[in-house]
C-alpha cells in the first residue's frame, strides 16, 4: 500500500519585524538600560570639524506609504574625506550612526557633518556621500544605497557614473531645503524607485 504523504505548507520567512529594533536600538524600542546607550546613537561628537547638516526623509513602500518601523544605518567619511582609523581622521566623527523612522510620521533625521570627497585606491575621487543601509518589516535582506548632495559636483563619481539609466541616478541625490538641511526620501518600489547597490 502506498503511504499518503501529508505535506506541510512552508513557514513564511521571518522578516525584521520588531526584533531588529529590540536588538539593535533597545532604548528606542522602549527597553532602556540594556546598554549605557544604543550603539551608533550619534554620527558625530562635539567638536567635529566641517559643515553641520541634517538630512530628513522617509522610506516609502510601493503604495507610497511611509514605513514607520524602518531602521537605518549610515557610514561616512569626515569633512576631509577620511574614514575613522585612517591617519589624520577627525576623532569626533564616528563614521557610523544607527537611527529609526519616527513611529508616528515615518520620518527619519540624521544629524552629522557633510562628508568630504574620498579617494579610491586607484586615485579616483568619489563625490561626497553617505552610505545608508535600510531594514524594516517586509525586507528580508537589508538594502544599501547612497546619499549624494545636489550642491556638489557629482559628475565624475565612479559609482554614479556606472548607473546606465541616467535619470535613475537622481534617486541618490539629496535636495537642499535650507541652510545645512537636506531631504532624501527612499522609495522601495514603483515610480522613482531608489537605486540600491550591491557593494
Amino acid at each position: 500500500m502506498t503511504q499518503t504523504l501529508r505535506r506541510l505548507t512552508e513557514t513564511p520567512s521571518q522578516t525584521a519585524g520588531p526584533y531588529v529594533h529590540i536588538g539593535c536600538i533597545p532604548t528606542f524600542a522602549g527597553n532602556p538600560g540594556i546598554y549605557p546607550e544604543d550603539l551608533g546613537l550619534r554620527a558625530i561628537e562635539d567638536g567635529a570639524l566641517g559643515e553641520p547638516i541634517t538630512i530628513t526623509g522617509a522610506v516609502y513602500d510601493g503604495t507610497g506609504w511611509a514605513l514607520r518601523d524602518a531602521m537605518l544605518e549610515s557610514w561616512q567619511a569626515d569633512a576631509a574625506g577620511l574614514y575613522p582609523g585612517q591617519p589624520g581622521a577627525d576623532p569626533n566623527v564616528n563614521g557610523f550612526c544607527r537611527f529609526a523612522a519616527d513611529k508616528d510620521s515615518g520620518d527619519y533625521a540624521l544629524s552629522t557633518i557633510k562628508p568630504g570627497r574620498t579617494r579610491l585606491r586607484d586615485g579616483r575621487e568619489q563625490a561626497p556621500h553617505i552610505a545608508v543601509w535600510i531594514t524594516a518589516r517586509g525586507i528580508n535582506i537589508g538594502l544599501l544605497t547612497r546619499i549624494y548632495f545636489d550642491d556638489e559636483d557629482n559628475s565624475a563619481d565612479p559609482v554614479l557614473s556606472r548607473i546606465e539609466q541616467r535619470p535613475r541616478a537622481d534617486t541618490l541625490i539629496a535636495r537642499k531645503t535650507g541652510e545645512g538641511r537636506y531631504r532624501f526620501d527612499i522609495r522601495l518600489q514603483g515610480d522613482n524607485e531608489t537605486v540600491f547597490l550591491d557593494m
